[in-house]
């Protein structure tokens, strides 16, 4: 194509006219080429010639009609219709036009490219991905009918049924004088008395406060925030809003699993309150997610950064009504680099001083406490100082093996605990997908979680694993974030994270909110440097085991395409006792509930029993709130602070939390 352009150039400036190609027919013409082979589209040659046994290419393939297919512009210059006229170009003048001129696009824009930019409508869509027209997407709207099926529900409850006896040191959801719809929905999850952070943030948070509140994951911060929003929209059915696309309440979190999990928990809080809620996230369901949010007004919208930018520059969502503001797991949106999309998107809300900000996060270290100051006024510190750690209720395990001896015992320890649910991370996209290969061929039930799996195919593995019908998820560090299934039994680090944090967000998928859980690492040669820096950042030493060749872990693993055996009673007793969870553990998955409530049902001993909290166990007393900011002081002259580096300096640990 560029070659012809030159010859055309040259031409006309040399004043000679080009001589023209003939178009029609294959005689001492050029048959139109593939993109790189040598052959035309008809499968002949350059020379025009016919193919072997003076057959048509496409002779073989059968036609609807029972004919043969003629080539286009053939031999004889007939058309294919074989009408005796000679087949005219596209372009109705006898001439082909250039490429760039065409405007038939029958099969380049809508068939080529219907999934694409021009046909299929938004970069990125992937076909498939969304959901179902009859089935209710993730974080998706209720029917009327399911709302009107709930109202009848709760006319028919009695509140009396809902008793909790007060306990000290431990504060009720009795004392806050929730709504009725909204104790309807905390009675049916079983719960009874608040987690610390929920009792330090639900007092400010229903008086419409600021917060800035550190708790760790698992500990209710979700319900925290979810059980003053729908108290206060209850409380002020006249500010809803009239009309869909103007959310008073945005809830922004990192992660499309997490918004999706925290939708999930306003619909069964907020289940007999009538007020609607929404999640909205990248990956799937756009033009559903966008009909769902104008159709009728939205009372709490739970979106992710990019897909709400999306909505907000499409004019699809309009934030200048959004009286109250949650930001979630605010040290990791730090981390993922969302700060400057959450930037943009407080320029679109009220000013800080006509809204309510609440923001947590699992610390509140200088940069985060930056982002609090910036985004509200006068925050209020809800930090819990936990007794017990992420890792106090998870049985940590570390394996001391070779590199070439971990899919072994990985492969091993599954097939020892067939029905136990567990979560394999590893470092790298491909090691992910080799281990998810070598386990599938050998009958294990397993899924894969990557940065290449369609959102939709991501939420099916998930479910799948929440009800049991897949007992293995393979992912990565990004894939992985954000998973909350309920009762994990355990988490295998194939390989050891990169960062000591990583460590903590990982083993953090089990042992939630007043259940155990166990966390086994392969240490190899190659990995083992990571473990003073995890053993230092979790303030605890991590005890490693070094596994004897004669050990049922390092096993021989059966040959491909073959099924799970039958389970080796000796050897499976051999390897639970050595992980088994301690009392220890037991203990502070009980204290963080206070032992009872629903929280504390998956909670469990080594011989499965229930757990119990030790009766020794201290009494702790429930913590104040404390106010973020210090009485304010004088500001210091900085008229020449550049020229001063003291003084600079000085009002530099002045700014400091």
């Amino acid at each position: 194509m560029a070659f012809g352009f030159l010859k055309k150039m040259v031409a006309a400036l040399s004043g000679k006219k080009a001589p023209e190609q003939p178009r029609q027919g294959n005689e001492g013409g050029r048959r139109r080429r593939g993109k790189r082979g040598g052959k035309g589209r008809n499968g002949g040659g350059s020379t025009g010639g016919q193919p072997k046994d003076g057959q048509q290419p496409n002779q073989q393939k059968k036609q609807k009609n029972g004919g043969q297919q003629q080539p286009k512009g053939g031999s004889n210059g007939q058309s294919p219709k074989g009408n005796g006229q000679p087949q005219q170009p596209k372009g109705g003048n006898g001439q082909q036009k250039p490429r760039g001129e065409r405007t038939d696009r029958g099969e380049r824009g809508d068939g080529g490219r219907k999934n694409g930019r021009r046909g299929g409508g938004r970069k990125g869509r992937v076909p498939g991905s969304n959901t179902a027209a009859d089935q209710m997407r993730p974080g998706g709207e209720i029917s009327h009918a399911e709302l009107s099926r709930r109202r009848w529900l709760h006319s028919q409850w009695d509140p009396a049924s809902f008793a909790v006896e007060p306990m000290e040191g431990k504060k009720r959801f009795h004392d806050f004088d929730l709504p009725s719809e909204v104790m309807h929905g905390i009675a049916d999850l079983g719960f009874k008395y608040c987690t610390e952070i929920q009792a330090l943030s639900l007092e400010q948070a229903l008086a419409g406060k600021n917060i800035a509140g550190k708790a760790q994951t698992g500990s209710g911060k979700t319900a925290a925030f979810l059980v003053a929003i729908l108290t206060r929209y209850l409380r002020t059915p006249e500010n809803r809003a009239k009309v869909g696309g103007a959310p008073r309440a945005l809830v922004i979190a990192p992660t499309r699993e997490l918004v999706i999990q925290i939708c999930k928990d306003a619909d069964a809080i907020g289940r007999y309150t009538g007020l609607r809620s929404l999640a909205i996230y990248g990956g799937m369901d756009y033009d559903r997610q966008r009909e769902e949010v104008l159709r009728e007004p939205v009372d709490l919208m739970v979106a992710t950064p990019g897909r709400l930018l999306d909505f907000t520059k499409g004019r699809v969502v309009d934030l200048s009504h959004v009286d109250t503001l949650v930001i979630d797991e605010a040290d990791r949106m730090l981390d993922m680099g969302f700060i400057p999309d959450v930037s943009r998107i407080m320029q679109r809300l009220p000013p800080k001083d006509k809204r309510t900000t609440m923001l947590y996060s699992a610390t509140l270290n200088d940069s985060v406490m930056k982002l609090a100051l910036n985004w509200m006024e006068e925050p209020y510190k809800a930090e819990v100082e936990s007794e017990t750690n992420a890792t106090d209720t998870v049985r940590q395990v570390v394996y001391v093996i070779r590199s070439e001896d971990k899919f072994k015992v990985l492969f091993n320890h599954i097939a020892l605990h067939p029905e136990a649910r567990a979560i394999v991370f590893c470092n790298r996209k491909n090691t992910t997908s080799d281990v998810y290969e070598s386990l599938k061929v050998r009958g294990v039930s397993v899924e894969m979680l990557s940065g290449d799996i369609a959102q939709s195919k991501r939420l099916q593995v998930l479910d799948s694993l929440r009800d049991g019908e897949v007992k293995i998820v393979v992912a990565t560090d990004v894939a992985g974030r954000g998973i909350d299934i309920k009762g994990l039994e355990y988490v295998i680090n194939f390989d050891f994270p990169y960062e000591a944090e990583d460590y903590v967000h990982r083993i953090g998928r089990t042992g939630r909110a007043g259940s155990t859980g166990i966390a086994i690492s392969f240490a190899d040669q190659d990995e083992s440097f990571a473990i003073p820096e995890i053993e230092e950042y979790i303030k605890e030493p991590l005890k490693c085991t070094v596994i004897g060749d004669d050990d049922p872990l390092l096993k021989p693993i059966p040959p491909r395409h073959t099924k799970l055996g039958e389970v080796d009673a000796d050897a499976k007793a051999a390897v639970d006792a050595r992980e088994a969870v301690t009392e220890e553990e037991i203990s502070a998955a009980a204290a963080m509930t206070g032992g009872t409530g629903l929280a504390n049902a998956n909670a469990a001993d080594a011989k499965g029993k229930a757990a119990v909290i030790r009766e020794d166990a201290p009494v702790r007393e429930l913590p104040k709130f404390e106010h973020a900011l210090e009485p304010k002081k004088e500001e210091p002259d900085e008229t020449n602070v550049y020229a001063q580096p003291v003084e600079q300096k000085t009002r530099l640990e002045e700014w400091k939390m």
